[in-house]
């Protein structure tokens, strides 16, 4: 009976003892899935801003370097001459546009009769035959003087055409936040469910977020079945804007809500810093993330 009890005991300790320094569940789930593998990080962001100017060449040859395998494009103006031959390089080298970005002012954006900068990525999809996701950011100041309303309807409208284009040639819509009346995840969500019938999807930047961090937990969990990706960054609330991830004092817990609620990516990780070089802040993010976590590479 005694030896019977004391083996009890002893199992009771050295379970005890185990819990003591186990992780939390969310360690655990990120250590054992690693669900920042690089196959699971979309670099983001490294078109638009790059002291290097890199050409599409050069691009692709630096994303295979760093041992990725896709990228979302995010173009200005003046990449839009190389913007077909850069998708068809992209294939060729097995790397997957997982993205385009479509950016809309509707000042010169309408239904039916976007501007030139715009319709020129939808002729670029249809003339390399590529089907992705187009990432649609709003130009913020724009909503400033329109009423809640009118807002809604006016960006609804153009959802509508979008998606409605969008599905005809194999791609879809996210929504990206992006500043202003419509980078407000309630809105977001208002756009969405005005569109039942179309596959809308969401897109959350961290570093387009500090204005709603207080409510990022309530956003977060809102935005949860539409989530189609994350972008990270380093998060102090009183910025700056753009932080090496590990380099701020709210992304780890901000991350861990993430996947507390079972969201398993993809993530976004920026190449976005003005006056940089994107590879070397895709880097300094991956390590950073890695770090953050105890994760190896």
């Amino acid at each position: 009976m005694k030896s019977a009890k004391m083996k009890c005991v002893y199992v009771i300790i050295c379970l005890c003892l185990g819990c003591i320094g186990c992780k939390a569940p969310v360690d655990h789930f990120v250590e054992d899935k690693h669900v920042f593998r690089k196959d699971n990080l979309i670099p983001w962001s490294i078109v638009g801003f790059d002291v290097k100017e890199r050409t599409p060449d050069e691009r692709i040859a630096m994303l295979e370097r760093l041992g990725y395998d896709q990228y979302a494009y995010g173009n200005r103006p003046k990449h839009i001459p190389t913007m077909a031959y850069e998708w068809k390089l992209a294939k060729s080298h097995n790397i997957t546009i997982r993205a385009v970005w479509l950016y809309v002012n509707l000042n010169k954006d309408r239904p039916n009769a976007l501007k030139p900068e715009s319709e020129a990525v939808f002729e670029n999809l249809v003339k390399v035959g590529l089907k992705t996701q187009i990432w649609v950011g709003f130009e913020p100041t724009y909503f400033e003087s329109l009423t809640k309303e009118v807002s809604l309807k006016q960006v609804v409208d153009m959802i509508s055409y979008l998606s409605a284009r969008a599905s005809k040639i194999g791609c879809k819509i996210a929504l990206y936040n992006h500043g202003g009346w419509f980078g407000n995840p309630v809105n977001q969500l208002k756009i969405i469910r005005a569109l039942p019938d179309e596959d809308i999807g969401v897109v959350f930047n961290f570093h387009h977020a500090h204005d709603q961090l207080d409510a990022y937990s309530e956003n977060i969990k809102m935005l949860l079945p539409y989530l189609w990706c994350v972008n990270l960054n380093g998060m102090k609330k009183e910025g700056p804007k753009i932080i090496t991830i590990g380099a701020g004092n709210r992304e780890k817990e901000m991350i861990k809500q993430l996947l507390d609620l079972n969201y398993s990516g993809p993530f976004g990780i920026l190449g976005h810093v003005k006056g940089s070089d994107p590879e070397i802040i895709l880097e300094q993010n991956q390590e950073g993330l890695y770090r953050l976590f105890n994760l190896k590479n």
